[in-house]
């Protein structure tokens, strides 16, 4: 009984499936933007910091990248809808303990229940793929579901906003993680029910020694972004944190290459196509989240938008990335590969330096029309990308690849809002005493602004009370904020443009594995 078609007693289970793999991806990326849009809210909620904010978002990013490749591991050994379904449990569970944060009024609690959901992400990501590998062999044919897989996570980035501002117009932040939880349950139930077993072939194992190698590698380099942007990169803590990384990095690569069973096979990366791809992912991701990431406060902080108007600019970037998706993976099949993603990348470069341009009175059309071509231009980037990952080796080693893949592209949104918080915060202090001067206020509201942000972070300069002279100060903050938007836009193009390079330089058409012919060396694991 082949199981990537039949599974109890007969059923077709390759369509539900392929439903429940683009539903599960769905669930895992819905906190991001969910997340990112609420985060001035939040920020105004709890007394949170900048840096804190960071963590909001990387607490659940971390986990998703230090985790996924030991999550594609034991998904081979133990069975991938084992691991759909617990990353859904986890996903549940996070958003159950990010509800309480509110009430409990810690940004701590809400790091806790970011951080189970990044680890049930974690899960989903090479769960996912690995199960539409096994359902479709045909890499021609895959390519299309991949598509799909692709507009679902893209899906969930374009509701997650609506969700935030349908909420906070009517009730309190908390209530932004309860959609997660009944989504979870109800489709591992329906996972139970659908979904056909399978599981690697050979005898892999789990590599302990890779796996805590490579999460303290991620997670010592993020700390130390994150904690020099907020504090000095000469601070004592930050240069062990990024010794710490360079040492455990190399220990990772060491481990990896003496490993009978590695949880990464750097063999992968004698394909160039999966390297360009790989390290593609990771770039234009840093890029990415960092840019969503600094968008969200500045329609928060500057346009001072409620969530939900923030949410409607959001769908003009979302949206077409969605629908863009789809298309590129039908038309990758005649244009290569290399072409689409270096062309997206592009067409996103463009896009985002002509955001450098707005300011406190940009327009919803004059912001629109720029977010509609970044888009497109990552929706030209997302299929084909994972799509090339997974083609360029052969099928036994689709899964691995789709987690190293989707590891890379989590290192980099991780290091995306680390990133560009350090940046934002760094220009902002710098900027902030000159602006507070052009607006004119005199050295002694000067240092009570400056102050109370050093003391309290950004969200502190509106409870300064400087009586006639706040306006004015509203007025300097905000130029100064600015000037710190333009810059982090600036380095997210000039990222956009590197990963172009890299993949018009290394990327080449992936040789298709051909599905054998002879009985599936991959056995199933058939529901009873």
């Amino acid at each position: 009984m082949n199981a990537t078609t039949t599974a109890r007693g007969g059923r077709d289970s390759r369509a539900a499936t392929i439903v429940m793999a683009c539903v599960g991806v769905f669930v895992a990326y819905l906190p991001v933007t969910t997340v990112s849009v609420s985060l001035p809210t939040i920020q105004r909620s709890l007394d949170a910091s900048t840096a804190d904010l960071s963590w909001v978002t990387d607490a659940f990013v971390l986990p998703m990248a230090a985790l996924i490749l030991t999550a594609g591991v034991v998904g081979d050994v133990y069975g991938r809808r084992k691991v759909f379904q617990a990353g859904l449990a986890f996903c549940a569970i996070g958003a159950a303990i990010a509800l309480s944060a509110d009430a409990a009024g810690s940004v701590e609690v809400l790091w806790t229940g970011q951080a189970f959901a990044g680890v049930g992400a974690a899960a989903l990501l090479p769960a996912t793929l690995g199960l539409i590998s096994h359902a479709v062999p045909d890499p021609r044919e895959r390519s299309k579901y991949v598509s799909m897989w692709t507009a679902s996570l893209m899906g969930a980035l374009a509701v997650g906003p609506m969700i935030s501002g349908l909420i906070l117009e009517n009730a309190s932040w908390r209530w932004i993680f309860l959609a997660p939880i009944p989504a979870s349950l109800l489709t591992m139930a329906a996972a139970a029910r659908y979904v056909a077993d399978s599981r690697a072939a050979g005898s892999r194992k789990l590599d302990w020694p890779g796996q805590i190698t490579a999460a303290v590698a991620i997670t010592a380099l993020v700390y130390a972004v994150i904690e020099g942007g907020g504090e000095s990169f000469s601070e004592g803590r930050v240069l062990v944190a990024l010794a710490l990384s360079a040492v455990s990095l190399v220990a990772f690569v060491v481990t990896e290459l003496r490993s009978e069973s590695p949880m990464l096979d750097l063999k992968l990366f004698r394909s160039p196509a999966f390297s360009a791809t790989a390290l593609v992912a990771m770039i234009s991701f840093l890029g990415l989240i960092g840019f969503i990431f600094v968008l969200s406060l500045y329609l928060g902080q500057v346009q001072q938008l409620g969530t939900l108007d923030a949410g409607y600019r959001m769908l003009m970037f979302t949206l077409p990335a969605m629908a863009a998706g789809p298309v590129f993976g039908q038309i990758m099949h005649k244009v290569s590969a290399r072409v689409l993603i270096t062309s997206g990348l592009l067409l996103a470069t463009g896009s985002l330096l002509s955001l450098t341009s707005i300011d406190a009175h940009t327009s919803f059309a004059d912001m629109s029309w720029r977010l509609i071509i970044l888009g497109i231009g990552f929706g030209a980037v997302f299929a084909p990308m994972t799509a090339t990952a997974i083609n360029s080796v052969p099928h036994q080693l689709a899964g691995m690849a789709a987690a190293g893949s989707n590891a890379f592209r989590q290192v980099g949104a991780a290091l995306g809002p680390a990133l560009m918080s350090a940046l934002l915060t760094t220009k902002v202090t710098d900027a902030l005493p000159g602006r507070l001067s052009d607006a004119g206020l005199g050295a002694e509201a000067r240092d009570r602004v400056t102050g109370a942000v050093d003391s309290g972070g950004f969200g502190a300069v509106h409870g300064v009370d400087l009586g006639a002279d706040t306006p004015r100060m509203l007025h300097g903050f905000t130029e100064a904020f600015l000037d710190g938007i333009h810059l982090c836009l600036t380095i997210s193009a000039a990222v956009m443009v590197l990963a172009a390079v890299v993949s018009a330089v290394l990327l080449r058409k992936p040789r298709a594995a051909a599905p054998t012919p002879t009985p599936r060396v991959e056995e199933p694991v058939l529901s009873r």
